[in-house]
């Protein structure tokens, strides 16, 4: 059975990764003076910070709608026996609701809820793709990532809450005191929705090098299949630094690097970095 796995572009699977598994991709918008810009494809994450350090507006973003989305499904299942297609969490976006609309006009589109963001999506992209190559069922499919997104641990160490601050998601009180005190709040994703963690206070590298202790170091819970390492533009020697201290806490087979698209990197603002992998149990 031919089936296309499709994703919104806030999957962050980078270009060599959405051309290996064959991923289809739905860019949202970025709205940037009113004007809606394609993520990845009009406007990058670096235009974004360029446009916000000269003094910029906040930009908003918008979900990809169901008349594009019943389109691009269309036109898949013209080449394809089924198309599965994976949203940013629907407590976080009308993607998910616009885009199970669409597919309830067609036959063999499943859509699922990843209940996440970034690639937390990007790992249950790639687990279908690799399901599909082997011969799964559509329905097998999203079945078992259903089950299997209950396992994915996701968050993200914050340089900045002004990004937050300026999009709404966080006081001016808040931002200024962290920003004060040198604070890099963890961001955790549970349950479809952005909670704090713990707050991390100093040199950011040194942040991130006790954040990723604090999640994988001793952890009996940690599936060494793959991890992502996601970041908003850390310099490459940061991130060298911060892969062999990932690989010093366990046996990962895969350590992928990704860079956040714009629309995480929008929310997230410059620098942040996160480390996204699945549980061995819920």
């Amino acid at each position: 059975m031919n089936i296309k796995i499709t994703a919104d572009s806030t999957c962050d699977l980078s270009p060599e990764l959405v051309e290996k598994y064959g991923v289809g991709i739905f860019p949202l918008s970025v709205v940037k003076d009113g004007v809606p810009m394609r993520d990845g494809i009009d406007i990058t994450p670096d235009d974004i910070f360029a446009y916000v350090a000269a003094g910029g507006k906040p930009c908003g973003t918008t979900a990809v709608n169901m008349a594009d989305y019943g389109d691009r499904f269309a036109e898949y299942r013209k080449e394809y026996d089924a198309v599965i297609h994976f949203t940013i969490s629907s407590d976080m976006s009308t993607c998910y609701q616009n885009a199970a609309m669409a597919a309830e006009q067609l036959s063999e589109v499943y859509v699922v809820d990843s209940r996440n963001l970034s690639t937390g999506i990007g790992q249950l992209v790639i687990d279908a793709a690799i399901m599909a190559r082997d011969g799964t069922a559509p329905a097998d499919i999203k079945a078992a990532l259903d089950e299997k997104k209950k396992r994915l641990d996701v968050s993200f160490v914050l340089d900045t809450l002004d990004y937050l601050r300026r999009g709404g998601r966080c006081s001016a009180v808040a931002a200024f005191g962290a920003n004060l005190l040198s604070l890099r709040p963890c961001i955790e994703v549970r349950d479809g929705a952005m909670g704090v963690g713990k707050k991390y206070r100093g040199n950011l590298e040194k942040c991130i090098l006790k954040y990723i202790d604090d999640r994988l170091m001793g952890s009996d819970n940690v599936e060494y299949e793959r991890i992502f390492m996601t970041d908003s533009g850390l310099p490459a020697q940061v991130l060298d630094d911060i892969e062999a201290e990932i690989r010093k806490c366990g046996p990962f087979r895969e350590v992928l690097r990704t860079r956040a698209g714009c629309t995480i990197s929008n929310h997230c603002g410059p620098n942040c970095f996160g480390i996204l992998y699945y549980r061995k149990k819920a």
